[in-house]
């Protein structure tokens, strides 16, 4: 009866622990995002240009690049409530000292150091939402756990401004300091811990890159949210020549919420049809690159391409790591570090390749070029079937913890 009992509590998705993951997703995203909308008042509050306080954003993606793999690995053997618990607490340390510190060099450090708090924190969230459910809930676990991600960047940097405005750059650091201690407190009441690999499980890098399917899969990673940040980094030059450079706001909003419906959808199906969702998501994607390239200048096509463009990204994090975690096993933790370093190299190349576009073909260029990349990804997706497979293997898998 008892047998009974725990097996059907394993068929249930743990909805406030998951919450708790997409929790810290979120102040992940919020932390990076935030000093965007605060720039002016940073720039005045240190007395400092607005480009060195536009390097806090710089700062902490180069903390999550660096050191996700580093900190995944070192980190690998211990509890994962207590990886989970030292990210957050990072979080906690390093928002309160950026709140109290008026020297920007102690910042710009503490920026970096939660950059690290963030990279480690996204290479352990999907495997841990993975380790709750049974393997064939494991995609919709890892959807509600990535649902904080969509939210913060629809609303980081509008929050971020608001609160700025309402309360002062400090203590606007200081809130997510609170919202840490408030996950911290969250985390160790509902979150279920779990062991981390043994020593014999340890697998050097180099041999986790080379298990099937991981490295189709971080190639689509790769290209696939390129092509997504030349465009969303470069989005207010994008959509002027439609007449709506004074309503970024609303068209990130609508980015927003088309992408909450993307994580909607996604959770229904990437247990079932991984391979499906991520081809269709690249050709739709690919299909409104090709729309945005021949008529860029209708706000009913701008606003109409952003909403199912949106629609394809809300997705992306959710069957890529899925797919990734399925591809590297046991291993997973590992392979989405690798994920982390992946997906921050394509934002940084985004500002890079979008600026050389800007400068030198004007926005128009954007479309194609994102229809190349896209076309790319797909191709790797098609030929990458151990990454990307037709079938679920994961249907008939016990849980494991």
């Amino acid at each position: 009866m008892k047998a009974q009992y725990q097996n059907k509590e394993a068929q249930r998705l743990p909805v406030l622990a998951l919450l708790a993951l997409a929790m810290t997703g979120f102040i992940c995203i919020l932390t990076e995002t935030i000093p965007a909308g605060l720039l002016p008042a940073i720039s005045a509050g240190l007395s400092i240009s607005p480009s060195l306080a536009g390097q806090l954003v710089t700062a902490y993606a180069a903390g999550s690049l660096l050191t996700a793999i580093p900190l995944t690995l070192l980190t690998r053997t211990w509890s994962r409530r207590s990886v989970l618990l030292s990210t957050v607490c990072g979080f906690l340390l390093f928002n309160t000292l950026t709140a109290l510190s008026s020297d920007i060099t102690v910042i710009l450090i503490a920026r970096f150091l939660a950059g690290a708090s963030a990279g480690l924190a996204w290479s352990l969230i999907a495997g841990y939402a993975r380790r709750m459910v049974v393997p064939s809930l494991q995609g919709r676990a890892l959807a509600l756990a990535m649902v904080g991600t969509p939210i913060a960047l629809s609303l980081g940097v509008p929050a971020g401004t608001w609160l700025g405005a309402l309360l002062g750059w400090r203590l606007t650091f200081a809130v997510m300091s609170a919202l840490s201690v408030v996950l911290i407190g969250w985390i160790v009441l509902i979150v279920p811990n779990y062991p981390g690999q043994s020593a014999a499980q340890n697998m050097q890098l180099g041999a986790v890159l080379r298990l099937p399917g991981v490295r189709s899969v971080l190639g689509v990673v790769l290209t696939w949210m390129l092509a997504h940040n030349i465009l969303y980094t470069y989005i207010a030059p994008f959509i002027a020549p439609a007449g709506l450079a004074a309503r970024v706001d609303l068209v990130l909003l609508v980015f927003g919420l088309a992408a909450l419906g993307g994580i909607y959808i996604t959770g229904k199906i990437v247990d079932t049809h991984l391979r499906k969702a991520v081809l269709l998501s690249l050709a739709v994607f690919a299909a409104v690159s090709l729309v945005l390239g021949i008529d860029a200048t209708s706000p009913l096509v701008i606003y109409a391409g952003i909403a199912v463009w949106g629609l394809t990204f809300g997705g992306a994090a959710t069957l890529l790591q899925t797919a990734l975690a399925d591809a590297a096993g046991e291993h997973a933790d590992v392979a989405l570090s690798m994920n982390v370093v992946a997906w921050n190299s394509a934002i940084a190349l985004g500002g890079m390749v979008g600026g050389v576009l800007l400068d030198h073909a004007g926005s128009q260029s954007f479309p194609w070029t994102l229809l190349i990349l896209l076309l790319v990804a797909f191709a790797i997706a098609v030929r990458g079937e151990q990454g990307f497979p037709a079938t679920n293997s994961r249907s008939t898998q016990p849980i494991s913890n």
